[in-house]
């Protein structure tokens, strides 16, 4: 979701005379979009804050803005902590941004950050770079589910729906553009529409499907509560929508689940696990885990590594718990040893890359469908792309033609695999 707002400011930035600077020393602006989910990227952002008091320093007439969810969270507090810092904007205001810079360059500070429940940033089409083959689509924003441990509805607001007609029309756009997979983002997608009697997210997947030219459709994030039988069904009916679904687990303890508020328990979890698997045999799944929610004992713990060993995820994000404020979970007073929290995810991550690694290895002799993205980071000469299940491959390109290669697996590594393009004319 930040990565979309990022580039919406990109495009805002673009049309009131702004280019993107190659480096921060021939920079005028520097706008930090930054995340509460953790306190962990709180303290980056003002270690940032600090190096850009500097920055500006070195240069009269500079400016620091500050957007996204830290922003709305701390609001006139950032600028007690850090006085330098001209446009302070919260996650409802990005529409606002050319505004808010011309006020900075009068010497006039903003603070912006009211709830605007038009949502204007949606009509701000995000930039796209130049041969671009996948992007995201906001469908919604903010949460309702407000889970023990989030901050989500707290500085994204409630959740709200985007006009299903607009989704249409910006996917439409895209595929003009040459866009091939589309990844449609929201905090619960499965909830789609459901306020604003909007189409079920289901029926918004297939007449997506129908635009032509596009190949494959993601989604994030699924709650698993409101992962329903229909959408289930679609993986079996709609090979465009891709074998990969993202679904959170965060404790595999029922103790706990019930202590977050997360609204199931382990046995529905690995039901739903169990009923996509059975619709689409090979379909890769992710999940996030929190380790060391308060009361967490070593028996809970024990619970979520075993529904790991079951289910072996393709991939994870795994995290201490981090008390946010206004939570209830910051108010909970079992708290859990950072040291024991740190060594459980320890343990939790060394399992997850045995499991990843199995993962890739199975797909070594397979010849796979990768959609091109560009040039491999290490090696401009080799090619890098991402399978249907959502495996990162770098391979050697051969004559083939188009954004989607056929490629021998040749090879796994610890986070994606090796391969050959195959022959167009083999």
């Amino acid at each position: 979701m930040n990565t979309v707002d990022s580039a919406r400011m990109l495009s805002l930035m673009s049309s009131a005379d702004y280019l993107a600077a190659p480096t921060l020393e021939e920079a005028d602006l520097v706008v930090l979009n930054t995340c509460s989910i953790r306190e962990k990227a709180d303290q980056k952002i003002y270690s940032d804050l600090g190096t850009l008091r500097r920055w500006k320093l070195r240069r009269p007439g500079r400016l620091v803005g500050v957007g996204g969810c830290l922003a709305q969270q701390d609001g006139e507090e950032l600028r007690k902590r850090a006085p330098h810092v001209d446009i302070v904007f919260g996650t409802h205001n990005i529409a606002n941004l050319p505004e808010m810079v011309r006020r900075a360059e009068r010497r006039l500070p903003t603070l912006a950050l009211g709830m605007d429940e038009e949502m204007t940033h949606w009509d701000v089409i995000p930039h796209l770079p130049a041969g671009a083959v996948s992007a995201m689509v906001a469908i919604m924003q903010g949460c309702d589910n407000f889970c023990a441990y989030c901050v989500v509805p707290l500085v994204r607001g409630r959740e709200v729906s985007r006009p299903a007609g607009d989704i249409l029309s910006e996917v439409r756009a895209l595929a003009g553009r040459g866009v091939m997979e589309v990844v449609l983002l929201g905090q619960n997608v499965n909830s789609y529409g459901k306020k604003e009697g909007e189409i079920p997210f289901p029926e918004l997947l297939r007449r997506i499907s129908a635009i032509e030219r596009i190949r494959r459709i993601r989604f994030i994030t699924s709650h698993p509560r409101d992962l329903d039988d229909h959408t289930i069904r679609l993986f079996e009916e709609m090979e465009i929508l891709c074998p990969h679904v993202h679904l959170p687990l965060q404790s595999g303890s029922d103790r706990l689940l019930e202590a977050m508020g997360r609204g199931y328990t382990r046995g529905e979890y690995l039901a739903k696990i169990d009923a996509l698997r059975q619709v689409r045999p090979g379909i890769a799944f992710s999940s996030d885990f929190i380790v060391g929610f308060p009361g967490e004992t070593e028996d809970d713990f024990l619970e979520t590594l075993s529904v790991m060993r079951e289910v072996r995820f393709d991939s994870s994000f795994s995290f201490r718990f981090s008390s946010r404020p206004g939570t209830r979970a910051a108010e909970m007073k079992e708290k859990v040893d950072p040291q024991e929290a740190a060594e459980r995810l320890r343990r939790l991550q060394e399992i997850q890359a045995v499991h990843t690694r199995e993962r890739l290895t199975t797909q070594v002799g397979r010849e796979v469908a990768v959609l091109v993205e560009g040039a491999s980071a290490r090696d401009p000469a080799v090619r890098c792309g991402r399978t249907a299940c959502n495996k990162t491959v770098n391979f050697i390109p051969g004559n083939g033609e188009g954004a989607i290669r056929s490629v021998l697996v040749t090879g796994a590594g610890t986070h994606s695999l090796i391969g050959e393009e195959r022959s167009s004319d083999a």
